[in-house]
């Protein structure tokens, strides 16, 4: 998944930048609201982590900003404020859920895993479609209860299309989660990896969840749940 930190402590912020690197999300990590309006606007994001002590444009002002331009991604805010009060009016801006500083990173990825997945449907730590199943805490896929070697590129593509079934995501969607940055991505790469695993999933009986919507992108045709 594609994720926006807007934290201006610069060591907080590598480390959350790091960590969720490490847990198989693309991050984008700024230290101002000014820079997370302008990446939001050009980027798609799936969630949002904002710190609600940010220098300029609070966090608070950032979270109503982005709600009032339709942005509809989950936001989690971070605080070091104890009282209640804050926590209100950061919900009441639009945000979904909160983390007081200081925090264990395991409940703030626990959060994050809880709003991604209600904001895709599901309310398991799975997802499902015939014979194929995603643990998204693991990360691994299991297809007729073998589990699927994929390298962690194919896993990505593999969840996200899952996570958006019977929608179809286009090859730009698909390199923002795979590559941060503009110059890494290569639509080739994109058809490559999706071939790959093509392959590995197409089963015996018939199952081929993934088509190719010529000039769209790619469809997972299976319902998933």
């Amino acid at each position: 998944m594609k994720l926006l930190v807007v934290e201006d402590e610069a060591l907080l912020r590598h480390h959350l930048y790091t960590r969720l690197g490490e847990t198989g999300h693309v991050v984008q990590a700024v230290g101002d609201a000014e820079e997370a309006l302008y990446q939001a606007g050009q980027y798609h994001h799936d969630l949002a982590v904002i710190d609600l002590g940010l220098p300029g444009m609070s966090g608070l002002d950032l979270i109503r900003q982005l709600r009032s331009q339709d942005k509809t991604f989950p936001i989690l805010i971070l605080t070091a404020r104890g009282n209640w009060q804050d926590k209100v009016e950061g919900l009441a801006a639009g945000a979904d859920d909160y983390v007081v500083k200081p925090f264990q990173f395991e409940e703030l990825e626990a959060r994050l895993n809880a709003l991604l997945r209600r904001s895709s449907g599901f309310t398991q730590s799975t997802i499902a479609a015939g014979p194929l199943v995603l643990d998204i805490n693991r990360k691994q896929a299991v297809l007729e209860e073998q589990p699927l070697a994929l390298t962690a590129f194919e896993y990505r593509i593999l969840e996200y299309l899952m996570r958006h079934h019977q929608q179809v995501v286009s090859k730009d969607r698909l390199m923002e989660q795979l590559y941060p940055d503009d110059d890494e991505r290569d639509p080739n790469v994109i058809e490559v990896l999706v071939g790959r695993l093509r392959r590995k999933l197409e089963g015996e009986d018939g199952f081929k969840p993934i088509d190719t919507v010529r000039g769209l992108g790619y469809l997972f045709t299976e319902r998933c749940r």
